[in-house]
């Protein structure tokens, strides 16, 4: 089994990817390391600055040795936004904490009967201890609710309703969302990038 850096704090985030790569054995980005730059144009760029900031920053100071470094950048993109929040997702609105007011304030910004077609998009970097990483992506078509939605979920979840369901992802078990989302397409192109399949 491949020990896999995640170059994430988000525990929303290590518990998908527990989910989605039973075949890999994750390590979360510890407490004392630094925060990981995000300042690329596009989810991309984004990704693999994190994956190849946290390899660097693991071989000099981690703690085990592990096979590789995953990193992640997605985002919601919206329409009636110009494809906002886009890339500045986990930026947007930080004078707010709680995911469920800053959902309500992005829903607050969607002009009275404008289009509410967005999409996830996920990006993932993978890093091996030595060489090259590489990234995969994937992402998932949908709609915005008029209101937040559900629990399940995190972030931008209970406020995105994906094509053919009449329910948020926040509303959505588990199970169903890991056939349909971004981060499960990601998830998939990555397994067959690393030969997981």
């Amino acid at each position: 089994m491949l020990k896999v850096l995640l170059a994430s704090r988000n525990a929303g985030k290590l518990r998908e990817f527990a989910e989605l790569l039973p075949e890999l054995h994750f390590i979360p980005w510890p407490a004392e390391a630094p925060e990981l730059p995000e300042t690329g144009a596009f989810f991309q760029d984004n990704a693999l600055q994190k994956a190849e900031g946290a390899r660097a920053w693991w071989r000099e100071h981690g703690a085990e040795p592990v096979d590789g470094v995953l990193a992640d950048d997605s985002g919601l993109c919206v329409d009636a936004l110009w494809g906002g929040p886009g890339v500045l997702s986990a930026r947007f609105a930080p004078d707010l904490l709680a995911y469920q007011d800053k959902n309500r304030r992005l829903l607050a910004m969607i002009p009275d009967g404008a289009d509410r077609a967005a999409r996830f998009v996920c990006v993932l970097a993978y890093a091996p201890l030595e060489g090259e990483a590489c990234t995969v992506s994937g992402s998932v078509d949908g709609s915005l609710a008029f209101d937040h939605r559900g629990e399940g979920g995190f972030g931008y979840d209970p406020i995105f309703i994906p094509d053919g369901q009449d329910r948020t992802f926040g509303e959505l078990p588990s199970e169903t969302k890991h056939t349909l989302s971004h981060r499960a397409r990601a998830c998939a192109a990555l397994r067959a990038r690393l030969g997981l399949d």
